[in-house]
């Protein structure tokens, strides 16, 4: 069983949670995930470690409630426990301190491209950042960013938050004003990353996704990770998750991850009918 020592709500859909998990911070490194149970009879799924401290014991994930088990995980409070909290799992980043790179996150990805920005950032990398989110609402770890970043940019869709416009705009003007990444990665929703790719790949700039997005088991048994990259089958879980994205064949990967989306928000509404019982 794993503590829960704190409970933030970073907006009305995304929370993070630190836990008490001392192996999995000890380990832990840019770009790994964990897998957890909230209960016995759970499922199991999958979260990229946010942040770990080695000394405190301390693992922080961030999450989307979206479906039935993030709803369930997200009942959890201070002082709860986790049944299940595994890993340090997955390649770690590929960290070169010695690269100019931007990180571009998108909506709660940037809780998986902090971690990134913020081990170049102590490699002592040249990073750029720029996060983008549909509204004010909905953003997270800004003053995160800003700390771990030599430049910092929020993009958001209707301009309530930063500079309005999408992530691929401010990339894009950045490149043609000038600036020379080494490398670019992309973390964030399927489509965001796909356009990210596309326009690197005009200037042939090296960009790098992760994965995460698509994974569900964790452990390549359940095969829904599948994707192609390069023409050739892999596995986000255990091949990644990060690839080189301009081999990625998004637009198969899209296709699948919408395969679900029926039982998912039937998992979803017999989730809200189990926990309004609870309330009642």
């Amino acid at each position: 069983m794993y503590k829960i020592l704190k409970k933030e709500v970073l907006n009305p859909t995304v929370t993070k949670l630190v836990v008490e998990a001392p192996f999995v911070a000890k380990h832990a490194k840019a770009g790994q995930f964990i897998i957890l149970r909230v209960n016995e009879d759970s499922e199991r799924i999958p979260f990229t470690i946010e942040d770990a401290n080695p000394e405190t014991g301390a693992v922080s994930i961030i999450f989307q409630i979206v479906g039935g088990m993030t709803m369930l995980l997200n009942t959890k409070e201070e002082g709860d426990y986790i049944h299940d909290f595994v890993g340090p799992l997955g390649k770690p980043s590929e960290i070169d301190g010695n690269k100019k790179v931007a990180i571009i996150g998108g909506g709660v990805g940037c809780a998986i491209a902090l971690p990134t920005a913020k081990a170049f950032h102590n490699a002592g990398a040249d990073v750029t950042s720029i996060t983008g989110f549909r509204n004010k609402d909905l953003v997270i770890l800004e003053e995160e960013f800003k700390a771990n970043s030599d430049a910092f940019y929020l993009m958001s869709d209707d301009g309530t938050a930063g500079e309005k416009g999408l992530v691929t705009n401010k990339l894009e003007e950045l490149i043609q004003a000038g600036e020379k990444f080494d490398e670019v990665v992309a973390i964030g929703p399927l489509i965001m990353m796909k356009f990210v790719c596309l326009t690197t790949k005009k200037y042939d700039i090296p960009t790098v996704v992760s994965m995460n997005p698509i994974m569900v088991d964790g452990t390549g048994m359940c095969g829904c990770c599948r994707l192609s990259v390069g023409g050739q089958m892999k596995f986000a879980c255990v091949d990644g998750p990060d690839f080189d994205g301009h081999q990625v064949d998004f637009d198969e990967a899209m296709s699948r991850n919408k395969t679900y989306a029926d039982f998912e928000a039937h998992a979803r509404e017999k989730a809200c009918n189990l926990l309004k019982k609870e309330v009642e």
